[in-house]
């Protein structure tokens, strides 16, 4: 009789993780989906309130959930609270911010607020989880929230372009540092999601004719799009897959 091989475990029995931007939209879609799948999801963000109604309503479900208040572009905070209540598993970096603008009207302030979270920040967070999970011995899987938009340009986003093409740069170079301890380094990549976050966005009628137009499925995105995504790289069924990015955008970037 032939010998069938096993399809690989979604679950995250026993696995810590953390997800940060996890007060709404796509950080609190990816808190859902792994606590649904076993994890015990450590929810954090720099708003402790909205954090814990997320919590109360996934340990309703069962589910193992808790709350940090951290903020991820303050270094020394990301440090020690890794340290404190890691190691972590699972990393998923969804928090981030936009400053939109034409290039040209750019200011100094601008873009240090979307390079200190998108990129400091992200930077020295994945770096924290890694260091505690070499100490530790353990292997993880580390998940930084990118775009679309770190593989083209975008109108008026020059600088949030800048930095998740600068997130997609760190984490190939460590999944190549982190690769021997197995400690995969891996991106998101989402078209445009309706959330709190891009609201402002959708409000334009010629921006939603624009990106519906460049999204060849026809359809924004929902938070929806992105669970399955985490849920394959946070779990075993990645577990060959590292230094690359999972595209979710309706097929954007394909020409």
């Amino acid at each position: 009789m032939i010998d069938l091989p096993t399809s690989p475990t979604f679950s995250l029995e026993g696995k810590k993780v953390l997800v940060t931007g996890a007060s709404s939209g796509i950080g609190l879609a990816c808190a859902s989906a792994l606590a649904e799948a076993g994890g015990d999801v450590v929810l954090a963000a720099r708003r402790a309130d909205k954090l814990q109604e997320a919590v109360d309503a996934m340990t309703a479900k069962g589910w193992n959930a808790s709350v940090l208040q951290m903020n991820v572009a303050d270094v020394l905070d990301v440090q020690v609270a890794v340290e404190k209540h890691g190691p972590f598993d699972v990393l998923v970096n969804s928090a981030g911010v936009a400053r939109h603008s034409p290039a040209l009207e750019t200011t100094p302030e601008d873009f240090d607020a979307v390079m200190n979270l998108n990129l400091r920040g992200a930077y020295f967070l994945t770096q924290a989880v890694a260091k505690g999970l070499i100490s530790a011995g353990r292997p993880g899987s580390l998940i930084n929230m990118s775009s679309q938009m770190a593989h083209v340009g975008g109108l008026d986003r020059a600088v949030y372009c800048a930095s998740k093409f600068a997130v997609e740069g760190f984490t190939k170079a460590m999944a190549l540092e982190f690769g021997p301890k197995q400690i995969r380094v891996n991106t998101i990549c989402p078209t445009f999601i309706r959330t709190p976050f891009t609201e402002a966005t959708f409000e334009n009628p010629d921006r939603v004719k624009w990106i519906e137009e460049k999204i060849k499925l026809g359809r924004t995105g929902t938070v929806e799009d992105i669970m399955g995504a985490v849920l394959y790289l946070a779990s075993d069924a990645s577990s060959l897959v590292t230094g690359t990015s999972l595209l979710v955008d309706g097929g954007w970037t394909a020409d």
